[in-house]
């Protein structure tokens, strides 16, 4: 079968497009055959080697298809069911395999493609408003990068809890789409600087919690513009790692909380998985969580797909095609 393999960590020349045998699933595990491949920024952490894993490995850790076979000790799962997963390993390949308790149920007439489109954004934007923030009717919330694939599914998820949405993004495409998903304002950050601007419309208040999925270009200004004990979320690292920092500084700036969450310690049990996966399926089978993924490539792209995300040149989700 067809895969995108990583002998060595490092830039986007280390994906290989190559021809692997097709694995046999072991106890516990089930081989799916794969309809599409969610293409994440945690994908490019693993290829650049920021996240550990053991060499060679199949890039890719969201997907949706077909169960082709299982692994002894596996029941309720058959051929030709319809299963989504993320936060496992090997999804850049014609086949994957899945432990077959992170194999989450697709809605009969949900688009495979759409299920892979959306279960490691949705899942991420649905822990980030309801578990790692609480977020509430009334708070407000500054998201950056809010028309990208996370960033549009979040800024949906906290307009309809009731939260004020403040949004960045970089082009007036872009703004556009973050405000059909609910934003109510947007901050043209190539235009605007956002520390400044977020002041001014909160009457220098500060907003209860910044979702920053940035990192190194706006983690200091996210911290400027918190309320005093506001929560600065920081769930990825687009722009480059945070550079040290001294917890003095939250004392000085307010008694400011801070937390890198990561969607694994927020589906560690099964019954969780299944309600937070069940959440957004259920919310985008019935039209109340719109889907953005006009980029889909085929995976011989796979380069080409992640040099776009890391670009930041696309809005909404990509996905590869086998």
């Amino acid at each position: 079968m067809k895969a995108i393999q990583i002998t060595q960590t490092g830039g986007p020349e280390v994906l290989n497009y190559t021809d692997i045998a097709v694995p046999t699933p072991k106890s516990g595990e089930v081989l799916v055959k794969v309809a599409a491949s969610g293409v994440n920024f945690i994908d490019i952490y693993f290829r650049e080697g920021r996240y550990k894993t053991d060499l060679p490995f199949i890039d890719g850790q969201e997907g949706a298809g077909t169960v082709e076979s299982t692994g002894s000790g596996v029941s309720g799962l058959a051929p030709g069911d319809r299963v989504a997963w993320c936060m496992v390993l090997g999804s850049y390949a014609e086949s994957a395999i899945v432990p077959a308790d992170r194999l989450v149920p697709v809605p009969s007439h949900l688009d495979l493609k759409v299920a892979a489109a959306v279960l490691l954004q949705g899942m991420t934007a649905h822990y980030l408003v309801h578990s790692c923030f609480q977020l509430k009717s009334g708070d407000t919330a500054l998201i950056h990068a809010a028309a990208g694939g996370t960033g549009l599914l979040l800024t949906q998820m906290a307009s309809q809890i009731g939260a004020r949405v403040i949004a960045t993004v970089s082009t007036e495409e872009k703004a556009s789409l973050a405000h059909q998903a609910g934003a109510h304002e947007i901050i043209l950050y190539t235009q605007t600087d956002f520390e400044s601007e977020t002041k001014r419309l909160t009457n220098k208040r500060g907003v209860d919690v910044v979702y920053d999925s940035v990192g190194k270009t706006t983690f200091e200004k996210s911290l400027n513009v918190l309320r005093p004990r506001g929560m600065m979320v920081l769930f990825g690292g687009a722009s480059g790692p945070v550079p040290p920092f001294d917890l003095i500084e939250l004392s000085t700036k307010g008694s400011l909380y801070i937390t890198r969450p990561t969607l694994k310690h927020y589906t560690l049990t099964r019954d969780e998985l299944l309600s937070r996966a069940e959440d957004v399926l259920k919310s985008v089978d019935s039209g109340k969580l719109k889907v953005r993924m006009e980029h889909t490539y085929p995976l011989s792209d796979a380069r080409q797909a992640q040099l776009d995300l890391a670009d930041r040149k696309t809005t909404g989700k990509l996905l590869l095609i086998p």
